[in-house]
């Protein structure tokens, strides 16, 4: 029984592999934020958490959005049909210029937001103008996930992983010789950490499309691309497929980002400590985020060829990868849930020994529900990254939204503001919408799944 799935094992890491890679390179940007910022003090690692909390909001809008074009050119790439993928490409790229344009004018007006969220004032003082450099770099983002997941749908996975590499040594080298002022340039703290950022992120914009121009086997898609016709039926398409993605995407970062909002109301300590254990929690999301795009490239590529079977064989294969990987990153936050916080403070330091020491015993507890939910956050990932396959987004977006904020929101604000559990009880509001993403979204496939076996075999009987 297993033998069907785990022979799929091989080809799946391969294909995902070099899009976990490229998911890593996001989170490393914020990794590498953090811990340099995090040897400032835990005022600075409390405003980059503020600031990023804006902005993982925007990138879940962007990069859900985008999550649109794979599906279309795995579909058309399946199909055979070079015309329809560049006509998704095409889109796609325009609308995800125009998204990430549009994100980065809405968190500026947003920003008086941070002088009402009870947070506290030097944190807020030190975000600010952070938030308008990281801000700004959604533009060049968004815009190269339009690329990247172009190239996915491809099942060339690669390029953009190179791009991503790239952009992150460009990104630790800037934030040593800025945060810090050494070789002679100037210390710009936290403000330098966001220099990095958006230079790296221009950089991994250039690069990729420069890959993608050159390379034959993609010119037929982008090249010669005439932006004065534009095609309704196709602009109709990727917004029905990415506004409810973006959203799905959007409802789970923004119950992490209301974490983190709650987790400042107990204090700068708390929310250093969750900004910690978000951090690692993310870094380990980004492989189950890599497996979603395998299972929505695959999905596609079946749902072009219209063999729902195999279909169904693969995608489950993709999901049972994903059990037994995140049993391991469970064994792990279990083990090393007192050590990991410790990377992320100088733990040397006299003059802040106290809020680390509390910093890191808060952090251990979160890591500690985190390796809980490593599961069921993973498998709701994957999931979703099939039902995108099968181009079903509309009701997987109330799943998603029911999960979060009918079940998840209110146990964390409950728990953490109102009882002695405070910042544990707001990640078990955490773990709680996530199971229930996870089993709701399951059902939907099977659903979804069987009744296109059904159908078709139908269809073939009677033809």
């Amino acid at each position: 029984m297993f033998k069907a799935y785990t022979k799929e094992f091989k080809y799946n890491t391969a294909l995902a592999f070099p899009v976990i890679l490229g998911m890593l390179g996001h989170s490393f940007v914020q990794l590498a934020d953090n811990l340099m910022v995090g040897q400032l003090g835990t005022a600075e690692l409390a405003a980059v958490s503020l600031g990023n909390s804006f902005i993982f909001i925007a990138m879940s809008l962007g990069i859900g959005f985008s999550t649109a074009i794979t599906p279309l050119v795995a579909e058309a790439s399946g199909a055979k049909d070079v015309p329809a993928g560049k006509r998704a490409f095409k889109h796609g790229l325009l609308l995800c210029t125009v998204l990430g344009i549009v994100l980065f004018l809405i968190i500026l007006l947003m920003k008086p937001l941070l002088l009402v969220l009870n947070q506290p004032e030097e944190v807020v003082v030190l975000a600010k103008p952070y938030l308008d450099l990281v801000a700004f770099s959604l533009i060049p983002l968004i815009m190269f996930q339009a690329l990247k997941q172009f190239s996915d749908g491809l099942s060339h996975t690669k390029y953009p992983m190179y791009a991503t590499i790239l952009a992150n040594v460009l990104n630790v080298i800037l934030n040593y010789l800025l945060i810090f002022g050494t070789f002679g340039f100037p210390k710009l703290g936290i403000i330098g950490a966001a220099i990095g950022t958006l230079a790296s992120r221009v950089i991994m914009l250039i690069v990729l499309w420069i890959v993608l121009s050159r390379k034959e086997k993609f010119k037929p898609y982008v090249t010669q691309l005439n932006f004065k016709i534009i095609e309704q039926p196709i602009i109709k398409k990727i917004l029905n497929l990415g506004f409810p993605s973006a959203l799905q995407m959007f409802f789970e970062v923004a119950i992490f980002t209301a974490a983190i909002w709650l987790s400042g109301v107990l204090g700068k300590n708390p929310q250093a400590a969750n900004q910690i254990a978000l951090n690692l929690s993310s870094m380990t999301f980004m492989f189950a985020m890599g497996l979603g795009v395998a299972a929505m490239i695959r999905v596609g590529n079946q749902k072009g060829r219209k063999d729902y079977p195999e279909l169904r064989r693969i995608a489950k294969s993709i999901f049972f990868l994903t059990f037994l990987l995140e049993i391991c990153f469970a064994t792990i936050f279990l083990l090393a849930r007192k050590w990991f916080p410790t990377l992320y403070l100088d733990v040397d330091s006299v003059i802040n020994a106290a809020d680390n020491m509390e910093v890191i015993r808060i952090a251990a507890e979160l890591l500690l529900i985190s390796a809980f939910f490593q599961i069921s956050d993973g498998l709701q990932a994957v999931i979703l990254g099939a039902l995108r396959g099968l181009q079903d987004v509309k009701i997987p977006t109330l799943m998603t939204f029911v999960a979060y904020w009918i079940i998840g929101f209110p146990i964390s604000y409950y728990l953490g503001m109102h009882t002695e559990l405070k910042s544990m009880g707001i990640w078990i509001g955490l773990l709680s919408g996530l199971t229930a993403s996870a089993f709701m979204l399951y059902l939907r496939f099977e659903y979804m799944t069987r009744r296109l076996v059904r159908t078709n075999t139908t269809d073939y009987v009677t033809s």
